[in-house]
This record gives C-alpha cells, sequence and structure tokens, in this order.
C-alpha cells in the first residue's frame, strides 16, 4: 500500500486498480475548521488535474483536484455528514472519495512522502 501527493495537497493510496483520496495534513491545517465538503459524482470520470471537489472551512473554500484520471466508484458519504473528519482524520476516516486507476504511470510519477514534506515546507 503506497501512498503519494499531489501539488495541490491531496493524498492518494492505491491498492489493486483502486485508489482513496483526501487531503493532506498540511491542507487541513492551512484550512482550518472544515464546515462542507462537495464530492463528486459516483460514475463520472476525470481527468487528471480536473476539479473533483470542493472543501470549505471557516477561513476559505479550496478545491480538490483529481490526482490521477479515473472513475469514482464511491463516495465518503461520512464526510458529508461530517466534514469535521477531514480535520480530525484526513488521511483515514476523512478520505473523499475512492477512483479506478486508469494510469499507474500516473499514480507513479507523483511525490512520495519525503518530497512531499520537503514541497509542502515551501
Amino acid at each position: 500500500m503506497t501512498i503519494k501527493y499531489t501539488e495541490d495537497h491531496e493524498w492518494i493510496r492505491v491498492e489493486g486498480d483502486l485508489a482513496t483520496v483526501g487531503i493532506t495534513q498540511h491542507a487541513q491545517d492551512a484550512l482550518g475548521d472544515v464546515v462542507f465538503v462537495e464530492l463528486p459524482e459516483v460514475g463520472k470520470t476525470y481527468a487528471q488535474k480536473d476539479v473533483a471537489g470542493v472543501v470549505e472551512s471557516v477561513k476559505a473554500a479550496a478545491d480538490v483536484y483529481m490526482p490521477i484520471d479515473g472513475e469514482i466508484t464511491e463516495v465518503n458519504e461520512a464526510l458529508r455528514d461530517e466534514p469535521s473528519l477531514a480535520n480530525s482524520d484526513p488521511m483515514g476516516a476523512g478520505w473523499f472519495f475512492k477512483v479506478r486507476l486508469a494510469d499507474a504511470s500516473q499514480f507513479a510519477a507523483l511525490m512520495d512522502e519525503t518530497a512531499y514534506g520537503a514541497f509542502s515546507q515551501g
């Protein structure tokens, strides 16, 4: 189980041909208390870097981008009901959506934890 990161502060964990996507600890720290999330539609296909959702906090709203090409297979309904999960457990219960991987090379090209750590420290 490998986790990679995007420059837009999403994380993606691949298991087989499915991937789980959420926002990083850094992103939720920057946003503050999350009060609303807009999740993508199950069955919809997105290209890498397309806007797939929105997260709103007491401070700001931010787009959630697709880290890879793929089709949405599931969304986190619990997050819709309890958006604060994105703050309390961004890498676990606060995941946003699952996607069927269309191109594994896109995943391979994303940042690993070390590279993301250096990037997010800016």
